[in-house]
């Protein structure tokens, strides 16, 4: 099941102090604070990631950003997939709503990742489930539609 990222996330206010590069944007997809379903990333292994840049980014960059992912110990990849990355880049900066939350960039990126840390998360949802249906909770409602 795809794990699905996107940085920077950060806040109005604190957008015009910073000026993130495509190296800590690319680190930043695998922390837990940018993915959009918790779990830690450091407890699973990559299969594939698939990363969309946007706005103002050159392929010597992000090859330079994937490379050094892949020389990182602390991002684990299966030892039987040995490509690991696809990379789209589009030079059309993001839009944002005006007056949101999120902060306009000219720099930012989306990852889908195929990842084993996403069975954390499979795993809370089965629990939550099986303490539902310890009440019957809900069951009601399926016994109605002869489920």
């Amino acid at each position: 099941f795809p794990l699905a990222t996107y940085a920077p996330v950060i806040s109005a206010e604190k957008a015009y102090h910073e000026q993130l590069s495509v190296a800590e944007i690319t680190n930043a997809c695998f922390e837990p604070a940018n993915q959009m379903v918790k779990s830690d990333p450091s407890y699973g292994k990559y299969m594939a990631c698939c990363m969309l840049y946007r706005g103002d980014v050159v392929s010597k960059d992000v090859n330079a950003a994937i490379a050094t992912i892949k020389t990182k110990r602390t991002i684990q990849f299966v030892d039987w997939c040995p490509t690991g990355f696809k990379v789209g880049i589009n030079y059309q900066t993001p839009t944002v709503v005006p007056g949101g939350d999120l902060a306009f960039c000219y720099l930012v990126i989306c990852m889908l990742s195929n990842t084993t840390a996403i069975a954390e998360a499979w795993a809370r949802l089965d629990h939550k489930f099986d303490l539902m249906y310890a009440k019957r909770a809900l069951v009601n409602w399926y016994v109605g539609e002869d489920m």
